[in-house]
């Protein structure tokens, strides 16, 4: 009777709809140093002052499907699930969440210490603010994970989200705005071997890109992706990187819209990636030792009736783990 009701389990633990709605259909346990590699949520919105503001809402509607987004890996050749201790650590408890300001420093104190516990993130969110806040814990001095250096940036994006040469965005500093600026200007991220890729976008200013040039950033435009082919790209991400400790961040807005609708901040004038473009830029850095990433700019509120943008939210986090657990957990 047992085993008959464990394979009742099992058949019911791949749909979407049947029990608990944990990332993944992982374990809830909030102890990161339970796990190996921590599953977060970051409900949080304010960072981007817009009027699109339900990007707070990405976690829960990815834990409602991620179910089905339990695989192996047929491409590593990986189980990741049994490679390692993969915990859903619950959401940041974000219980000031219309204060960014104060919003961005609990998320940093979430992440200190899942980054003493030496275990890896890979966090859903939630607008691009979120990756400031979890990088103030887990990049530079002080960070177990890094070792005190510097994290490197892999960036998807349509936009750079390095605009210093504007105080703030609606009122919030440390924004999705600002992010990849202020944690260079802190001591957090390095720029100068890190990667902003797929950048578009009907921009406000001839100089757009300028902030990023001048903090170091090397810049791969969507065009420039398009002319250099996916090999060039590719060698520039390997060389710029090297072996230095790496964080994924992955901003949905990078795909095309007719790929992930539902997210904020769209850019529909210059086509984006599509889903195999984007996996193949990600298993590039297969080998490198990842510290973590994030998956960021779900709007659920504006998305297809079958939820397409969570499923897409979903398998790049399915991707960012498995590099984890590829890199860090090898078979025995």
């Amino acid at each position: 009777m047992a085993d008959e009701l464990e394979d009742q389990h099992r058949m019911m633990d791949g749909t979407f709809w049947y029990g608990i709605p944990t990332l993944f259909r992982c374990d809830h346990v909030a102890d990161p140093t339970a796990a190996d590699i921590a599953l977060v949520g970051v409900p949080h919105s304010t960072g981007n002052g817009t009027t699109q503001r339900d990007q707070h809402l990405g976690p829960r509607a990815v834990r409602n499907i991620s179910a089905l987004g339990r695989r192996v890996h047929n491409d590593f050749g990986i189980d990741p699930w049994g490679r390692c201790r993969v915990n859903d650590l619950g959401d940041v408890p974000l219980s000031e969440g219309n204060n960014n300001e104060r919003s961005i420093e609990m998320i940093t104190d979430f992440y200190r210490s899942i980054d003493a516990a030496g275990c890896r993130p890979v966090s859903i969110g939630g607008d691009h603010s979120i990756t400031g806040g979890i990088l103030q814990a887990i990049g530079g001095a002080g960070s177990t994970l890094t070792g005190g250096e510097k994290a490197c940036l892999l960036h998807f994006d349509a936009h750079t989200d390095a605009y210093h040469n504007i105080p703030h965005f609606f009122g919030a500093v440390k924004s999705a705005a600002h992010w990849a600026s202020y944690l260079v200007r802190d001591g957090h991220v390095d720029a100068e071997h890190s990667v902003q890729v797929g950048i578009r976008g009907n921009t406000r200013s001839l100089d757009w890109l300028e902030p990023s040039y001048s903090l170091g950033y090397e810049v791969i435009r969507k065009a420039d992706y398009d002319q250099m082919g996916a090999q060039q790209v590719i060698e520039t991400i390997n060389e710029r990187i090297g072996d230095r400790p790496l964080y994924i961040t992955f901003d949905l807005d990078c795909l095309d819209p007719t790929v992930a609708p539902g997210v904020s901040n769209i850019e529909a004038g210059i086509e984006g990636f599509g889903m195999d473009q984007a996996i193949e830029l990600l298993r590039s850095v297969r080998g490198k030792n990842i510290i973590g990433g994030d998956v960021v700019c779900l709007m659920p509120t504006i998305d297809t009736p079958n939820q397409i943008t969570s499923y897409r939210a979903t398998a790049v986090m399915f991707e960012i783990i498995s590099l984890i657990a590829d890199r860090h957990h090898p078979a025995s």
